[in-house]
Parts: structure tokens; C-alpha cells; sequence
């Protein structure tokens, strides 16, 4: 089994509001926070651009464009398409787009990746193809540098599944660099999943998620920016639970450019402090709901607020994390029985999140959603949604694209356009 998205459901769809109710009936328990700040975007985007593979398994994975102008006459409308002329199983691609225009993705379990050029919307082209970075292989996550390169974690060195791949840097159309082995015995079931780079303090922080799903990394690397050397392996301590630490997913750098949050697919929060230092400090904060079978994916962050995709309460959570090391839920959007969140971004500068996951709702949907940075409160934006439909989100459930009959397509990494 690999870390892709699957499962059925019924859906139910609340918007954020204070309550104690149960999820049949509504949001969990809430908190209210007032923020004395609200931070307002100063432009939105226009596009959202969408990796996303055929239903079926069968035809080519494609990039989809859908624009997101509430002002523009095609809001809510599918722009434009590129079939990849591959079946890769589209996955990540980076977070938010780069001033450069071009965008990575990769289709880990081909060992595929992309390079889209998107500074024609109208008509993206693909710019490069890429697999291994000399002896590492299956890319999975990508990172920009101020220079233009792109950082990228490979989970594997040699065969799929194989041992512990590595740190790279590619130039921008996907070219090897530099890498540097990854394995290390502190941690010996660590795969490189994850990656958040800090400039200022010269170091790149990593995690040890394993995509195919059969070990359990509890560690974060921290390397040297300037030459890829690994300076530490720091093993993540149990939570109250006991499994916290397992399975590390995610790597988020705060306002103060030197602390970081990072999360586990086990639901697990943890602060990464003193990473210039030989003794970094890695400190347990807080559990999300987990049962076994379940994962928490991606998180976001928006000035204060944590955002959490959390598979058992089939919702997002929201944290205020004004206090990193004592966050405090303010609200939760629950999506619905059976709904599974998993990919979200957001827009640069504002306050809409782009959402892909699983269930009979989210399934071949992305639905985009606003944070009100006074309340914390989140809700689905519900004026999005492809035309002719009933429910909000862009719909790929179709038989027919730009590119020709693909069918059912299924959306994974989606990235917001720079504003405009």
C-alpha cells in the first residue's frame, strides 16, 4: 500500500461555528478566539493549478487549470489541461508558486516527475521530465531556494522500497546538483518524506514519513543549507498516547525564522527549536484525534493559525499558535461522515485554502475554503463550484477535457497562482 487517497463516504457539510454538538449534528467543541489583528489579503489569485491522475488507473495523469477570480465572468470554470502522457499517479507537488512561474510535481509511484511551466495559464507547457537525481530515486517533496534551485527529498536509493534515499538540490528544470545520503542508524527506519528549508540560519529541517507504508520514521534530520550535510538526526519523543512521534510528516518554519512545527501522520505536534546549535530541542505540544487506520496530512499555515487536516474527526482543525508551544483549538470544519481531508495550500498573502482528499463528497472534488483571521473560524467558500453543479468545489468528475475523453480524474497537489 502506498500514502494515496481512498475511502467511501456520506457527506455532511457544516461550517465553522462555536458548539459543543457532535459531528452528525454539527462542529465538536469549540472555542471562540478573538484576534486583535486580522491580516487581509492585498490580492487574490487567479488560477488554481491541479496535478491530478485518471480515476480508473488507466489514462494519462494531466494538469489542470481552474480559475478563482470571484470577480472574473469564468470563476469556478476549467481553464486548460496537459495530459502528462504518462499513468504516474500524480501526488505532491510544491506547496505555493514560485516567481519563477514553473511548478514541480511528482508522481511518486512511476519515480516520475514534472516540471510545468505555467506563465500562460491558457496553455501550460511541460518544461521537463525527470526520474532519478544521480543515485537517488522516487522523489516526493519539493522546496524553492531564493537562487531559483529546488530542494527535493528522495525517499529511496536505488529500488522502490529500498533503503533510506537522501537531501537534493536540482536546478530549475529538474537537473542533479548535489545530494547527500539520508540513512543514519539513530533513526534506521527513516525515509526522507518532507522538507522546510531555513535560510537564515543556513539549515534545511526533514522528515522521515515512509510513503510506502511499512516503516515508521520518528525522526527529523536537520542539515547544513550551504553544502547538504547532515548535522543531526533528533528523535521525536512519545506523546501521552505513546505514538505520537511515529511516522513524522511535516515541517512548517514560524514568523521567527528559526522555530519550526512539525506534525506526524500519527497526529502528533511538536516544536524544533536551537536548530543552528549542536543540541536542537524537539518538544511535544499537542495530540489531534487518531485511531488506528486513520492519519493526520497536511497542515497550513495562516499568520497564528495552525490548520490541520485530521482524518478521524473527518475535519480540519484550526490552532491558534500565538504561543507555539501551548496551541489551542478555535474551531473545526467537519466535512462530513467518512470524509478524509488530506492535501491542503494556501493562497499567498490570504486568507482561501485549496482541499483534496477522499469520500463521496471530496472524491474528484477541490474545494476551497476561507479562514477569518478575526475568529479563526473556517467555512467552504460555496459560490466555488463548476458550473451546472449542485454542491461547491471544482468537479473532475467528468468524461471529457481539453485534452480529450480521460474520464473521472482524481486531484491531489493543488497549488494557488501568485496574486495578481
Amino acid at each position: 500500500m502506498l500514502r494515496f487517497l481512498s475511502g467511501p463516504a456520506l457527506l455532511i457539510l457544516i461550517s465553522c461555528s462555536p458548539s459543543t454538538e457532535t459531528p452528525e449534528n454539527g462542529t465538536r467543541a469549540n472555542q471562540t478566539h478573538q484576534s486583535e489583528a486580522t491580516t487581509e489579503p492585498t490580492a487574490l489569485a487567479d488560477y488554481l493549478f491541479v496535478w491530478a491522475r485518471d480515476k480508473e488507473g488507466e489514462q494519462t495523469d494531466f494538469f489542470s487549470v481552474f480559475n478563482v477570480d470571484p470577480e472574473s465572468e469564468q470563476y469556478g470554470q476549467l481553464v486548460s489541461t496537459v495530459p502528462m502522457g504518462e499513468v504516474a499517479n500524480a501526488h505532491h507537488t510544491e506547496h505555493f508558486m514560485s516567481e519563477g512561474n514553473r511548478l514541480f510535481m511528482n508522481g511518486f509511484m512511476s519515480g516520475n516527475s514534472f516540471v510545468v511551466n505555467v506563465t500562460n495559464p491558457q496553455a501550460p507547457v511541460i518544461d521537463a521530465h525527470f526520474t532519478n537525481a544521480g543515485p537517488y530515486t522516487y522523489p516526493h517533496s519539493f522546496e524553492r531556494l531564493p537562487n531559483g534551485n529546488v530542494l527535493a527529498t528522495f525517499q529511496n536509493k536505488g529500488a522502490p522500497d529500498s533503503g533510506a534515499g537522501g537531501l537534493v538540490e536540482l536546478d530549475p528544470l529538474g537537473m542533479f546538483l548535489r545530494g547527500t545520503d539520508a540513512a543514519d542508524a539513530v533513526d534506521p527506519e527513516l525515509r526522507p518524506y518532507s522538507l522546510a528549508p531555513v535560510p537564515n540560519l543556513d539549515r534545511v529541517v526533514t522528515t522521515t514519513g515512509d510513503m510506502w507504508l511499512k516503516l515508521l520514521g520518528r525522526s527529523v534530520q536537520i542539515w547544513r543549507l550551504s553544502d547538504l550535510t547532515l548535522m543531526k538526526t533528533v528523535l521525536l519523543p512519545p506523546g501521552p498516547r505513546g505514538d505520537e512521534n511515529l511516522d513524522v510528516a511535516e515541517a512548517r518554519l514560524l514568523d521567527d525564522g528559526r522555530t519550526l512545527i512539525v506534525t506526524t501522520f500519527r497526529c502528533g505536534m511538536y516544536v524544533l527549536s536551537n536548530i543552528e546549535t549542536d543540541y536542537p530541542a524537539i518538544d511535544f505540544v499537542y495530540s489531534f484525534p487518531f485511531e488506528a487506520g486513520d492519519e493526520c496530512g497536511l497542515p497550513w499555515r495562516i499568520g497564528h493559525y495552525w490548520i490541520q487536516t485530521v482524518d478521524t474527526t473527518n475535519s480540519l482543525h484550526v490552532l491558534d499558535i500565538s504561543d507555539a508551544r501551548r496551541p489551542q483549538l478555535v474551531s473545526e470544519l467537519f466535512l462530513g461522515r467518512d470524509e478524509l481531508p488530506h492535501w491542503i495550500s494556501g493562497e499567498l498573502g490570504g486568507n482561501r485554502i485549496a482541499l483534496t482528499g477522499s469520500g463521496p463528497w471530496l472524491d474528484g472534488r477541490v474545494v476551497l475554503l476561507e479562514l477569518d483571521q478575526a475568529t479563526g473560524n473556517l467555512s467552504v467558500i460555496d459560490d466555488f463550484r463548476s458550473p451546472g453543479f449542485d454542491r461547491p468545489g471544482a468537479n473532475m468528475n467528468r468524461e471529457t477535457w481539453p485534452h480529450g475523453d480521460n474520464g473521472p480524474a482524481v486531484p491531489h497537489g493543488v497549488v494557488f497562482s501568485r496574486p495578481k
